[in-house]
């Protein structure tokens, strides 16, 4: 059991989780901490404690003791392999986070070392480098907070999904932050933060460039697949459907395109069937293997 368990653990996931690590670690020590706006989730719920509380107990203390448990929670549902990296990304936060904050040369006590005390641009670039961190997580097998894999346990038990779940907490958390200190500035500033993070985790997910899907319903499929093979270089996925009020039967063609060539695509399918019915559709990932056999 644990041989089989140590063979599903690759050294490429564990590289890119422990650069995640590091990134998160970066953007919320950096540009977050020092002007005291929150990041979401368990990571700003630490941040919040570890101001309030003495000065020993650290962000780094509270990331360990805050995620840990909802991990190990998580573990019937995620796996082992998915409890491990995330453990280990979180690890990899935390003493990032403390190195940065105590051992290293950098003072980021008063104000960011890059932005000052500008607090839309810590935000943003808050945001952005903790969301990279957190996209580099996911993408490779493990994740930098605990609250997602609670909001995967327990989302659909009180009948909401897992991104409203998640958005639930921080709303929540963003409250008693404006409470606890008195002012609502720096919650609202930390709402921006909470955005931009959110966006580039998608990016780094689902890709930069994300590929179009078009469905297309023709009486002329014969001719379409082939002007779209011939243009595009690539295979036509043809469907048998049936027109629903009709009952006639249809043929559907599913193509998948990027996004420069949606325009040629369309020229192509009106040439031909200028009455051809078209739907497009963004798709995160394409996946495809070709046999020599």
């Amino acid at each position: 059991m644990i041989k089989k368990f140590r063979s599903s653990i690759r050294l490429k996931n564990l590289f890119f989780l422990t650069l995640a690590g590091i990134i998160n670690a970066f953007g919320i020590t950096v540009f977050l901490m020092p002007v005291k706006l929150y990041d979401s989730g368990i990571s700003g719920t630490s941040m919040l404690i570890s101001q309030i509380t003495p000065k020993h107990l650290s962000l780094s203390v509270f990331l360990l003791i805050l995620n840990l448990p909802l991990f190990l929670i998580g573990l019937k549902k995620q796996g082992k392999r998915f409890t491990f990296y995330a453990i280990y990304t979180v690890a990899v936060y935390s003493v990032t986070a403390w190195l940065i904050t105590d051992v290293f040369p950098i003072d980021v006590s008063i104000a960011s070392p890059l932005a000052g005390t500008d607090l839309l641009l810590c935000a943003l670039f808050g945001g952005v480098i903790s969301g990279a961190g957190s996209g580099l997580a996911i993408k490779f097998g493990g994740a930098m907070d605990g609250i997602e894999v609670m909001a995967v346990i327990f989302a659909k038990k009180i009948g909401i999904s897992v991104g409203s779940f998640v958005m639930c907490y921080n709303l929540i958390l963003y409250v008693l932050c404006g409470i606890i200190i008195q002012s609502w500035i720096l919650p609202l500033y930390s709402i921006v933060t909470y955005f931009a993070a959110l966006k580039t985790i998608d990016f780094i997910v689902e890709g930069f460039d994300r590929e179009k899907a078009a469905t297309i319903i023709t009486t002329h499929p014969e001719d379409v697949c082939a002007a779209l093979s011939e243009e595009f270089k690539s295979g036509v996925t043809v469907i048998k459907a049936q027109g629903g009020y009709s009952g006639k039967e249809k043929t559907m063609i599913y193509f998948v395109v990027n996004r420069f060539q949606i325009g040629k695509m369309k020229d192509i399918v009106r040439e031909i069937d200028p009455k051809a019915y078209m739907s497009i559709s963004e798709v995160a990932d394409v996946y495809s293997r070709y046999d020599d056999d």
